[in-house]
Order: C-alpha cells, then sequence, then structure tokens
C-alpha cells in the first residue's frame, strides 16, 4: 500500500466549520496523514488545538513563514508535501504563491484568490512549478453533479440552449440591518474579502457548477447587485444574466440575505432532448425531464451510474452520502495526481477554474458598476 501523504493545514483551526470539513475528508479515503499546521495566528492555540485533535505539536509552526522554511530544511521524504489554505480570502494569494515557489503541492479554499491579477499570476507560478494544484469548489465533489456532468459530454440532453444556477443563503440577514455588526463581518470588509461578497462567496459556486458541469464557457455576463445599505460596500444580493453563445443563454442567482434560506445552491441544464435538475439540499437525487417522457431520477451508488459518478459512491445504494464525502472526493482526486496514478479530470478543480473564477467576479462587479452593461469574460 502506498504511503499516505504528508498533508499541512493552514488556518481551519478551533470551531472552523471548513477545518473540520477539510480533515475529515483528507481521512475518508485513509490517503493523508496531518504532519504540520499553523491552525491559528496565535501560537498557543494552534499547539492546544494540535492537543485537542491528537496531532504531534512537533511541527505546529508559530506562523505561515515559519512554515515554509523549516519544512525546506527537512529532507524531501520528511517534508510536506501538500497543504491545504483554509484562511480568509486575502491569505490565499500570498501563501499559495510562496508554496508553489517552493514546490508544495497546493489545495486552496475559493475564491482562490481577491483579484483577477493575482490568479493570472499564480497561474504562471503553478506552470513554472509543475506540481498539482486544487481548488475546493466543494459540490462538483457530489456524485450525482458528476453523474450530470458525464450525461451532458455523452450528448444525452443534445444542444443546451438555456442554463440556470441559483445559490441562496440567509446568514446574513441578522447581520446586515445592524451598522455595527456589518462593520465587523471578514466577509464584509473589502479588505479581506476581496471586491465581493455574494458574488466572490456564492455566486462563483454556481458560475463553476454551470462550467463544470456543461463543459461550455461563459462569454459575457450582465449583472445586477443589492448591498442593501449604502454604507455598506460589499453585495449581498446579485443577478447575473450570462451569455455562453449565441443561441446559448442563462441566468445566476444569487443571495446571502434571502430569509430563512440554508444553503439552496441549484442548478437546471436544459437542452434540445431534455433537462437534469439538481439541487444541493437534496443530493441524491438527479431529475432527467423532457417532453414526451416521465420525469427520471438517478441515485449515487446504482450500477447505471457513470464510472466517475461511481468513483465517487462510497456506500451502497439508498445510503444518503453528503458535503464531508463531496470534498473527500476532491481530496481523492488530488492523492491520484500528485502519485501520479490515472485519474478523471472531473475529479478535482483546477487552477484554471479558480482563474476563471476571478474573471467572473471581477465581470460582475464591473457590469454592476457601471450601470448593469454587458462585460466579456476572457477566453
Amino acid at each position: 500500500m502506498a504511503k499516505k501523504i504528508r498533508l499541512g493545514i493552514l488556518g481551519g483551526g478551533g470551531d472552523s466549520l471548513i477545518g473540520v470539513l477539510h480533515r475529515v475528508a483528507a481521512h475518508i479515503n485513509d490517503n493523508y496523514e496531518i504532519v504540520g499546521a499553523v491552525f491559528n495566528p496565535d501560537h498557543e492555540k494552534s499547539i492546544d488545538f494540535a492537543k485537542e485533535i491528537d496531532i504531534p505539536t512537533n511541527r505546529i509552526y508559530k506562523d505561515f513563514d515559519t512554515l515554509v522554511e523549516e519544512e525546506m530544511k527537512l529532507p524531501a521524504e520528511e517534508r510536506i508535501q501538500v497543504c491545504s489554505i483554509l484562511t480568509p480570502n486575502f491569505l490565499h494569494f500570498p501563501m499559495a504563491k510562496k508554496l508553489l515557489d517552493h514546490g508544495f503541492h497546493v489545495i486552496c479554499e475559493k475564491p482562490m484568490t481577491t483579484t483577477y491579477e493575482e490568479a493570472k499570476i499564480l497561474e504562471e507560478a503553478h506552470k513554472k512549478a509543475g506540481v498539482v494544484f486544487a481548488l475546493t469548489h466543494t459540490y462538483t465533489g457530489y456524485p450525482m453533479v458528476r453523474q450530470m456532468r458525464e450525461m451532458i459530454k455523452a450528448g444525452e440532453l443534445g444542444k443546451i440552449h438555456k442554463v440556470d444556477a441559483r445559490y441562496y443563503q440567509g446568514w446574513i440577514n441578522p447581520v446586515i440591518h445592524d451598522p455595527a455588526k456589518r462593520a465587523s463581518v471578514w466577509r464584509l470588509d473589502p479588505k479581506k474579502a476581496g471586491i465581493s461578497s455574494c458574488m466572490g462567496d456564492i455566486g462563483v459556486h454556481a458560475f463553476n457548477m454551470i462550467e463544470y458541469t456543461t463543459g461550455i464557457k461563459i462569454k459575457s455576463l450582465l449583472a445586477d447587485f443589492n448591498y442593501l445599505y449604502d454604507d455598506n460596500q460589499m453585495d449581498v444580493d446579485g443577478t447575473v444574466l450570462i451569455r455562453a453563445g449565441k443561441h446559448v443563454k442563462g441566468v445566476i442567482r444569487s443571495s446571502q440575505v434571502a430569509t430563512g434560506e440554508e444553503n439552496g445552491l441549484a442548478i437546471r441544464i436544459y437542452g434540445e432532448k431534455a433537462a437534469l435538475v439538481w439541487e444541493q439540499e437534496k443530493p441524491n437525487y438527479l431529475y432527467r425531464l423532457s417532453d414526451d417522457e416521465p420525469i427520471q431520477i438517478y441515485k449515487p451508488g446504482n450500477a447505471y451510474n457513470s464510472k466517475l459518478s461511481l468513483d465517487g459512491t462510497k456506500l451502497p445504494a439508498g445510503h444518503p452520502e453528503g458535503i464531508f464525502d463531496a470534498m473527500a472526493n476532491i481530496y481523492l482526486g488530488v492523492a491520484r495526481a500528485i502519485r501520479k496514478q490515472d485519474y478523471n479530470s472531473g475529479e478535482f478543480p483546477t487552477m484554471t477554474d479558480g482563474v476563471r473564477g476571478l474573471n467572473f467576479i471581477e465581470a460582475t462587479v464591473e457590469s454592476n458598476k457601471k450601470g448593469n452593461v454587458w462585460v466579456d469574460l476572457d477566453e
């Protein structure tokens, strides 16, 4: 059996949801071992957390720069091989850039950077480094999303002419209406979150889902944002019209103030032959619609599914799987890539997805700022 991949963690300490998600995902398929980390800017808190989760403390470093410096002193066969970046957005670029420059593989939370310019710089660094870079658009790891991708690739929908993706949450509602609270949340601070809150945090997931499942590239868009208050610099709601071709159009709807909504990511792809519908809160159901047949329901773990879908299914049919399993599928694909094993290109989002995402985010901000005009994305 192959030795476990040596994993480093940046951020994600304490009660961080994203930290738990990544750690569990890394362990699910028995491919990784956490050997070093900077869980928290406070070194003592990092040490305490490492003890809490039973990780040796000798490689719990005081800060990121020290982690890189000390790890590079170790023999290659002992050194961290891949680092997961789970920090706030503004730290993604400097951390990922330094890791790539020193030859580490990288698993990075999205958005990959806070600007499109940084994303392009990171892309060049990645080309020079020749290592694996994965972006954790977690929802691409769901078996039924992968099934959707494979069915569309096989031509089951025919020519695609309409795409509709939405991502509705309501978590900012209790914050946005209180001036003191909205001034204290890092996702509403452009210095820490980047130029967009809603589109940068969740709208980009809907964008990625469209391009991931269909294989088409969105070419231009028109955005309309809502900020709710004049002193709030960050969008908390938005609607984006999209064009992927002369006769391929659609919409992305995203909101953090959709009252009562929890994690309402959903995607609908309409083609000349059929349509496919998937909802994140009901992840085990993929619906196929057509004009002349009853609705068909696909579920994970069944032999009729694609190889990519079945590869991402860990339990027999009828046993629900969720977001931990989806993230684990991304970590599994990264492990295969690091070990230079064969893998499907749909197993994890890449640097290209990160660059595309930042191009999308900045284009939506530009469109809204210029008075809701059409803006082209780069090819």
